[in-house]
This record gives structure tokens, sequence and C-alpha cells, in this order.
């Protein structure tokens, strides 16, 4: 069997390239304040304890749906559900929600507008880190006085377990707590980066 020779003329279409959705996700003036466990950036006891948190996520996640699940099928089944699973989902979906917001400000993948910052230059983008996570430090630390106020007058169990709602309230002061560091680690990283604007990215605080 012969194979037709391609004309010299043919054009030999090729198949369209995807853009790398990177460009659009990763800000290279941000860089230096990401905390990343593969390539060690950050403080070590930051990258832990995100590692930890991200662990745990996935520990109150599967939880969370076996415990729904379980009732979920009670009803259809058995005709009969366990009353506790609601007041037990409720409690894991607030430690979800306030954990699973700490591990997101650590890894950056809270949602935000940065058409401006990625445009400026290093300098000025850092100025801006340094004011925003300023503004995010002054609310974590007026939260934190709110959590523990809440931790300190919570004495009540709910009513059907009986857990401590000062467990519940803890994932709060846990979640404040861990952000108002992490902000403050930031600012310390573009101080550095405002004040020597032409050192290498590699020679700037926070990297390692």
């Amino acid at each position: 069997m012969t194979t037709s020779p391609t004309p010299p003329n043919a054009v030999i279409s090729e198949a369209p390239t995807l853009e790398d959705p990177s460009v659009y996700l990763n800000d290279p003036n941000r860089k230096l304040l990401e905390l990343d466990t593969e390539t060690r950036q950050g403080p070590l006891l930051f990258r832990w304890l995100t590692l930890a948190m991200e662990y745990l996520i996935g520990a109150i996640l599967v939880a969370l749906i076996v415990a729904v699940s379980s009732n979920v099928v009670g009803r259809a089944v058995f005709n009969h559900s366990l009353p506790w699973v609601d007041e037990l989902a409720r409690m894991l979906f607030i430690w979800l929600v306030f954990i699973g917001a700490a591990a997101a400000f650590a890894r950056y993948e809270h949602i935000a507008v940065d058409a401006l910052v990625r445009r400026l230059p290093l300098r000025v983008a850092h100025m801006l880190y340094f004011l925003q996570h300023l503004i995010i430090a002054g609310l974590m630390l007026v939260m934190i006085w709110g959590g523990y106020q809440v931790l300190t007058r919570s004495s009540g169990r709910s009513a059907i377990m009986g857990v401590p709602l000062s467990l519940v309230s803890l994932s709060l002061v846990i979640c404040v707590i861990f952000i108002a560091a992490v902000s403050l680690w930031r600012m310390w990283v573009s101080v550095g980066v405002i004040r020597q604007p032409h050192r290498q990215s590699t020679d700037l605080p926070g990297e390692h």
C-alpha cells in the first residue's frame, strides 16, 4: 500500500495551543509573599501549619459527607434519622469554613482584583501589598479580641451532643491568629522590597 506524497504547497494545520492559565493566575509582583511548600518559600512554621490545615480540611470534609449521607440514607431507606448528625454537621461546617479561609489566605486563593497591581513596578506594588496586609492585620487583631471574649464567656454546650460551644468558636480564633501572623510576615517582606528595590529577588527577606 502506497501513500500519496504531500503536495509542496499544502498547508499543514496545527492544533491550537492552549494558553497557560498561570499567566492570569500568578502575579510575579507578589511572588515573594507566597507560601510554597515545594520550593520551601516562606517561614517553615507557616508552611507546616498550612499543610496541617489542608489535611484537617480533608478530614472534616470526609466526616461531613459521611454524616450528611448517613442521615439521607436513614431517612430514605429506614425512615429514621439520627438527631445528633445535624448538630455535628453544623459544627463541622463552621470549622471547615474558618480553617479553609486561613489555608486559602496562605495560598493566596481568595478572590482578588489584581488587574492594577500586576502592572505596577515591583516597589509600588509592594507599597499596596503593605497597605493591604496592614488593614487585614488590623481587622484580624480586632477579631482576635472579639474571639477571646467569646471563648471566655462561652460556658454553654450544644443541645444534643453536649459539646462545649467554646470548641466551635475556637475555629474562628485559630483562623484569625494565623491570618494576622501571615499578614505581619508579608508586611515585613514588602518593607524589604520597598526599602531596597534594586536588590535581586533571591536576596530579599522572606523568600526562604
